[in-house]
């Protein structure tokens, strides 16, 4: 396989403004394509806003959902991959004939929809059906997969993705400076964003901190180690409705290494080359290959009691 240049981005969405929203894209697609990459992958709902639909009704919720792919953001997308000869992963809410609304990321490339996965795990609208299958398809020869937000806080997912063939994993989410019963976890006050740069060192301390990227190096990495995956990992910067985030978008090789990061507090993109032989040099190739399924698979497979609530503040 040739070496990707995958670019991950960081923006500031407005919530509801789909116009607004796909215009940072293109702006962005276009920067990334500018240096070089061949695809980039953009945050969770990043075309419609995210945290603010807790308040919708299921009413508010369809006016707000396309049907995927007949919709007129994947028509705009397709758009934006054909000029700037680029794939585009971004997310937003769904629709069916039937009224079912789903919350899909999906991957777009010049010739239109390429594949869409749709979340396993929502809770940000009780209106929102559970996705039911893992995602892989294929982006210039490389097997890839998608796990939105909370679908990665549940391992099996990111293994059960990894075992079905995919090397590159893209994990976008709405995330971090929330509360939570974890230590050093918590809103991030939203007044100090108005004045971001002259607030940028506290802001850059708190969104570093256990609030934020600090409680992400925790877990994320090692999704990628040990499955020896490559993470794509973006998040919105600035204010998500009332809630203030802070981006840090970045590559993960499958060492556990992050080789690319935003770090501004702007709109920003970060190009990683995404290299084949990471792949089996990595730790967790050989782990998988070691792997004795008769131990664990009715332990693993066990029927059980789902305890998933409505808790978007949670982890």
């Amino acid at each position: 396989m040739k070496n990707l240049k995958i670019a991950t981005a960081q923006f500031e969405h407005k919530s509801g403004d789909k116009a607004y929203n796909l215009s940072v894209i293109k702006q962005l697609s276009q920067k990334a394509a500018q240096q070089g990459a061949d695809v980039i992958a953009f945050h969770e709902c990043s075309i419609t806003g995210y945290t603010f639909a807790r308040h919708l009704d299921k009413q508010q919720m369809l006016d707000l959902a396309e049907v995927v792919p007949g919709g007129e953001s994947i028509s705009a997308l397709t758009a934006y991959a054909r000029e700037f000869d680029i794939i585009i992963l971004t997310g937003l809410f769904e629709k069916d004939e039937d009224g079912n609304l789903y919350k899909p990321y999906v991957c777009v490339d010049k010739n239109g929809l390429v594949a869409k996965h749709r979340k396993l795990h929502p809770f940000i609208n009780p209106h929102l059906q559970s996705g039911t299958n893992y995602t892989v398809f294929e982006i210039l020869g490389w097997k890839c997969g998608i796990l939105i937000c909370y679908d990665n806080n549940v391992i099996e997912n990111v293994r059960a993705t990894k075992l079905l063939g995919a090397d590159i994993i893209f994990m976008p989410h709405v995330t971090m400076c929330t509360p939570s019963t974890r230590p050093g976890a918590g809103f991030v006050d939203a007044e100090l964003w108005k004045d971001k740069a002259g607030n940028a060192k506290r802001l850059r301390e708190e969104f570093n901190g256990l609030k934020g990227r600090a409680w992400l190096m925790k877990w994320l990495p090692a999704r990628a180690y040990d499955n020896a995956i490559y993470a794509i990992f973006a998040n919105p910067i600035g204010m998500d409705d009332d809630q203030l985030k802070n981006g840090c978008s970045m590559v993960i090789d499958p060492y556990g290494d992050v080789i690319a990061e935003c770090t501004s507090l702007d709109n920003e993109i970060a190009i990683a080359d995404i290299q084949a032989d990471k792949l089996t040099l990595a730790g967790g190739y050989r782990y998988i290959k070691a792997r004795r399924p008769e131990l664990y698979r009715d332990i693993i497979g066990k029927e059980h009691q789902s305890e998933q609530k409505v808790v978007w503040l949670k982890d």
